[in-house]
């Protein structure tokens, strides 16, 4: 993994960590520091998505033989889907426990 990958690698970890405290345009007339949780939601899901198809399509093509990808190209792609999942799982999870913890909550 080149240095270059590094930190392509560590500036989307960084604009991922930015959008999710709230360090986005607010739009015109809503309350500051207020974002639209469900579509900051959708579009993590959606990269995440994106993510895994781009290294399973690199993947395939090298599989294939496609002589432009090699294969740390690959490498690097498939852990970046790996790590996105694996921060979405960790999202989730959080969520879920917020949940129950709000539910459990007394009136």
């Amino acid at each position: 993994m080149s240095n270059l990958e590094i930190n392509q690698l560590l500036q989307q970890m960084r604009n991922m960590a930015s959008m999710a405290e709230n360090k986005l345009p607010i739009e015109a007339g809503a309350d500051i520091g207020k974002a639209d949780f469900a579509q900051l939601l959708k579009d993590s899901v959606s990269q995440v998505n994106e993510t895994q198809k781009s290294a399973s399509g690199l993947a395939e093509s090298f599989e294939l033989g496609d002589p432009n990808v090699n294969l740390s190209e690959v490498m690097v792609a498939i852990q970046k889907a790996n790590v996105s999942f694996q921060a979405m799982t960790q999202v989730r999870n959080n969520l879920v426990s917020a949940y129950k913890e709000v539910m459990n909550m007394p009136v």
